[in-house]
């Protein structure tokens, strides 16, 4: 007999194939389960655009609401803009219907408790247990309520604006052109209409709120090309691009170039730092770029197992300024402790503006080390944990770290392989000096695949 396929379950929440390892019945489980987590109160519900989403939000709100649970429906919105709900309404929690940047034919369920982060590991373990015994309450006479919110990214926007780390009279004044590509996700209006409250004179691409992805929605390089295509054609001066549900940002240069995603946090890191010291955090997959910022500040760079929800518990025990994940994540603590493309936005717009640069030479002046990143499937009949065995022998004289799969650092550079939280394969991260970088990541993708 077949078993049925199960969904991957992490702090980064509840992902899987639609009809397949993400079922109406896997969908009723877990949002019962996490009802009896929060107990009472009301949770916001939003969602990106992909065509699943609306089926999947009824199906959360309806099981919310048959434990007791009063909901606020927030529709197609971003993820941070779910999080910023939460906090500026006092809500028990929320629920993003998001895979983020997994391909079309993925869903998931992102869950939150009430000050707006992802659910702690400790909180994933209880809620698992959960869904061994959650049932859903029959009483119809406590059946929660439901209301909502249409003024939601409205507010977020407000509220990135009135930061003082955002120097909207400069940005005006520089008047930046800018293409945007949203891949036809939540960000379709977020984005632009930030921008254009900034100043900038804004061109889009793929803004149709369809879920129709025009290529992969993972916004690293080679997936940026019809942006980059489109800057070059408009003469713009930076394009940006966000994924589904805009909480991951990428930029391409007034040369028509993608510049990496690495590099969103750290510009944004070394512009905060020179506004505001404090502390940075990020996960272990991030750039070194990041350390090197910190340093010039004199301020300690944290580092933590990969997913938002580490990099947020970690920002609020070591008061942190900035803080997010290389995978173009920024988080700003003083808005609210999530990833968030439109703050990422206005606050390396800014940098550009206070300091009258252009983008290329903002990412000019960063430290410069080579980054290769690599990707496999999980085969059934390869044991990746005795492949990380292997690896670990053969690197005894490397730093080690193994919250998150298999860090090893050296005096050349470092490497990390882990399993991902949120497709079923594992990533490779090595990065250093580019000889070392070249020929380690080499070496350890045939170790991976051999």
């Amino acid at each position: 007999m077949k078993l049925k396929p199960k969904p991957l379950v992490s702090v980064s929440g509840i992902r899987g194939i639609v009809g397949e390892s993400l079922t109406p019945e896997i969908i009723t489980i877990y949002t019962s389960a996490f009802a009896r987590l929060i107990k009472k109160g009301t949770v916001a519900v939003g969602r990106d655009t992909r065509p699943s989403g609306v089926n999947i939000e009824n199906l959360v709100v309806d099981n919310l609401m048959a434990a007791g649970i009063d909901v606020l429906t927030l529709g197609i919105v971003p993820t941070p803009t779910l999080e910023m709900a939460i906090l500026e309404k006092k809500l028990a929690g929320g629920v993003m219907v998001t895979a983020s940047h997994n391909p079309a034919e993925w869903n998931a369920l992102k869950f939150f408790g009430p000050e707006s982060t992802f659910l702690s590991p400790q909180q994933v373990e209880k809620l698992k247990k959960l869904t061994k015994t959650s049932r859903i309450r029959k009483d119809s006479s406590k059946r929660g309520k439901k209301t909502s919110w249409e003024g939601a990214v409205e507010t977020h926007i407000e509220k990135i604006l009135a930061l003082g780390l955002v120097k909207k009279e400069k940005i005006a004044a520089r008047r930046f052109k800018v293409a945007v590509d949203c891949v036809n996700g939540a960000g379709f209006y977020t984005l632009p209409m930030l921008l254009e409250k900034l100043g900038c004179e804004v061109a889009t691409i793929n803004v149709i709120p369809d879920g129709r992805f025009p290529h992969n929605p993972e916004p690293i390089p080679e997936n940026l090309g019809q942006l980059e295509a489109k800057v070059r054609e408009l003469g713009a001066d930076l394009g940006m691009a966000t994924d589904p549900d805009a909480d991951r940002l990428a930029f391409v240069s007034g040369a028509g170039k993608a510049i990496g995603e690495e590099y969103t946090l750290a510009l944004a890191v070394d512009y905060v730092l020179s506004q505001t010291p404090g502390p940075v955090a990020v996960n272990l997959s991030t750039s070194q770029m990041n350390d090197e910022v910190a340093k010039k500040y004199g301020q300690k760079c944290y580092r933590t197992p990969v997913g938002e929800a580490h990099v947020a518990m970690a920002l609020k025990k070591y008061k942190g300024a900035i803080g997010g994940e290389g995978n173009g994540g920024v988080i700003l603590p003083q808005l609210h402790p999530g990833r968030d493309a439109l703050v990422g936005a206005a606050l390396v717009l800014s940098h550009l503006a206070e300091n009258r640069k252009t983008l290329g030479q903002a990412v000019d002046a960063l430290p410069r080390f080579s980054f290769i990143k690599a990707k496999g499937t999980l085969a059934p009949k390869v044991d990746i944990k005795g492949k990380l065995v292997k690896i670990e022998k053969l690197h005894r004289n490397g730093r080690k770290d193994k919250r998150d799969g298999l860090w090893l650092g050296f005096p050349e550079g470092w490497f990390q392989v882990r399993l991902s939280n949120t497709e079923p394969i594992w990533r490779l991260a090595v990065e250093g000096r580019p000889d070392w970088a070249e020929a380690k990541a080499r070496e350890l993708k045939k170790l991976l695949t051999g």
